[in-house]
């Protein structure tokens, strides 16, 4: 099979999703408030499955599977195309459970996936800190010796979906100055006494907040992996979900190239459509000769995944940063290309603006996965990484 096409079930899936997005859940996006999880949107898409696929057997009560990864990225990218709140919230909630799912054990896994896939839960991955963004492993949020668990002491920024979430999967330093090799995961869940949190103004509309942790009790049986090995829970989610942050972006920008198409074609402007003048045109093309080489390279990561092959990190981190550097040029074109008319609140394109500005910073900014890349090409001539 030619690894570049769908075959006719993907296919199937991505206009299934599309059509389901298109008649429900954007109307329930629309009526969210920005900045503040959707519940009923959640609600929904548990109930058309489309939370369950991010779980493979959760339906049969054996959640024990991860998603394949091109599966992961027809679904965003879907979903993206059609309505980014829907694909944010998909997104977010396996963001936060799949450490659970990768590292947890049954008693984790049953407690908290079935309700995710159900859009009864809400899900968190709480990485980031106020003096730890790129640089993960300098984090500081000090999960201190108690008893037979630990006290969490600190703060988190940046964080999706907080302070509204009912869990959190939780990075802590549990071994002072070890760097990477100090830091365990937990699931932390949501009413715990002494977190706390608020929510955080941005640009893009998707829940974000900060946390605070004030002496927060976490019980052995809480511990996701093993003590001290937290960061790698964190990079073997991160790596399942990077190229799919690409297919995020491949969404809003055939979004946004469909919209600068159809505009352009009606648009009348010196004496016939707008898209007949050539610098329209030739910017057409560009948007569409970007939006498809960023398609492929994503598809191409997610099958090398799903496949089991190597330079991974270097593949998905190409993928991440082709597709989002391409998608903000496309919907930066495509604002340029309608004018003043995109800039109006409750435009897509504006829409699509303030959204496509955030993928090129999380999950590693542009910057990071441009080390990524370089490191992998080191590792792969046989040079140690400086």
């Amino acid at each position: 099979m030619n690894v570049f096409a769908l075959t006719p079930e993907q296919r199937a899936l991505a206009a299934s999703v599309r059509q389901i997005t298109a008649d429900r859940l954007r109307p329930l996006a629309a009526a969210g408030a920005e900045g503040a999880v959707n519940r009923p949107l959640l609600k929904a898409m548990g109930a058309d499955g489309l939370l369950a696929r991010l779980f493979p057997g959760v339906e049969s009560g054996q959640p024990t599977r991860q998603a394949a990864a091109m599966d992961l990225c027809l679904l965003r990218e879907a979903l993206a195309g059609q309505c980014t709140e829907a694909e944010t919230a998909l997104a977010l909630q396996g963001l936060g459970s799949y450490p659970i799912l990768q590292s947890g054990v049954d008693e984790q896994v049953a407690r908290w996936l079935p309700a995710v896939a159900s859009g009864d839960a809400v899900a968190a991955f709480a990485l980031t800190e106020p003096a730890a963004g790129s640089d993960a492993a300098a984090l500081q949020l000090a999960a201190e010796p108690d008893g037979d668990g630990w006290r969490l002491s600190g703060e988190k920024m940046w964080i999706s979906n907080a302070p509204e979430a009912d869990f959190y999967t939780v990075f802590a330093r549990t071994t002072p100055g070890a760097g990477a090799r100090g830091v365990s995961a937990f699931v932390v869940p949501g009413d715990r006494t002494g977190l706390g949190g608020e929510h955080l103004d941005l640009v893009s509309p998707h829940p974000i907040g900060t946390l605070v942790f004030d002496g927060v009790r976490v019980d052995r049986d809480e511990l996701l992996g093993e003590e001290n090995h937290g960061f790698a829970v964190a990079m073997r989610t991160l790596d399942l979900f990077r190229p799919s942050v690409g297919a995020f972006a491949v969404g809003m920008a055939q979004a946004a190239l469909d919209a600068a198409v159809e505009y352009t074609a009606e648009r009348e402007a010196f004496g016939g459509p707008l898209v007949k003048q050539q610098t329209v045109a030739h910017t057409l093309a560009e948007m569409a000769t970007r939006t498809e080489a960023a398609r492929l390279l994503v598809y191409t990561a997610a099958s090398a995944y799903d496949a089991g092959e190597p330079n991974l990190a270097g593949r998905a981190a190409m993928a991440k940063l082709f597709a989002t550097e391409a998608a903000q040029y496309v919907v930066d074109s495509a604002v340029q290309l309608h004018g003043a008319r995109a800039l109006r609140r409750g435009h897509l394109l504006e829409h699509l603006y303030r959204e496509v500005r955030a993928p090129r910073i999380y999950e590693g900014a542009s910057e990071i996965q441009r080390t990524i890349i370089a490191r992998s090409l080191r590792d792969s001539h046989g040079t140690a990484p400086a």
